[in-house]
């Protein structure tokens, strides 16, 4: 995967946060094994604390694909996702935990688990660019996130989907970061994980991209930088 030197200059960096310099899975793992022993949820004997973080990724996604298309609102899926990840592993519905769903929100953002080299990367472009965060993130909870894991100072503007009134990869979402920060689209340049939220929605707003492809995930897509480590972003900027 080949790494080119830019051939503009950017100014603005825009950068997702989940998944990107905020570990999202590691920090959720950690919040639901807490979840499953305060709650003693192994008493079900019908599943293991593994397939509880298991079914509960795969129940989140799902849910926070309907999110983005707009299918259902932020409370439905902060209210449905632990009836529906428990009831898929048998439990009754009557006795999931009524306070679990608020018990995860409050705990995960204080996890500080961030992606290999995230504050060395953005020491080195602190000087250099101006930069923001772009997220479909809840604003309450990304502000606590980036406090937890000592990422407030490096970003000058946060816009999420509640402040924009979009959800990426909607380009009026990265339009109206643009018109906030001041920049233009020639001189920014987005990182983010999610080929369609981030590549794709950057791309049609004429904003260059890097997909951070920590896992190497194999693609057809078309997108202007590709890293699998954070440290490559010093070999395009």
């Amino acid at each position: 995967m080949p790494i080119f030197a830019p051939a503009k200059q950017y100014r603005h960096l825009f950068f997702d946060l989940d998944h990107t310099l905020w570990d999202f899975e590691k920090n959720a793992d950690e919040t639901l094994r807490t979840l499953f022993e305060r709650h003693n949820l192994g008493r079900f004997g019908t599943f293991t604390v593994d397939q509880f973080i298991d079914r509960y990724r795969d129940v989140n996604h799902a849910l926070w694909r309907l999110y983005q298309n707009n299918k259902i609102t932020q409370q439905q899926l902060r209210s449905i996702r632990f009836v529906r990840t428990l009831t898929k592993l048998g439990v009754d519905e009557a006795d999931v935990p009524f306070n679990i769903s608020q018990q995860f929100t409050d705990l995960l953002p204080q996890k500080s688990a961030v992606f290999p080299f995230t504050h060395e990367v953005l020491d080195y472009l602190q000087g250099k660019y101006t930069m923001h965060l772009i997220t479909n993130g809840f604003k309450d909870i990304q502000h606590l996130k980036l406090t937890s894991s000592n990422l407030t100072d490096y970003f000058q503007e946060v816009i999420t989907s509640e402040c924009s009134g979009y959800l990426k990869p909607d380009a009026r979402m990265f339009r109206h970061a643009l018109a906030r920060t001041g920049a233009t689209a020639a001189e920014s340049l987005m990182i983010g994980d999610n080929l369609e939220c981030d590549v794709l929605g950057a791309y049609n707003a004429g904003i260059d991209q890097v997909y951070f492809n920590p896992e190497k995930r194999r693609h057809f897509a078309s997108t202007t930088y590709e890293i699998s480590c954070l440290s490559e972003l010093r070999d395009i900027l």
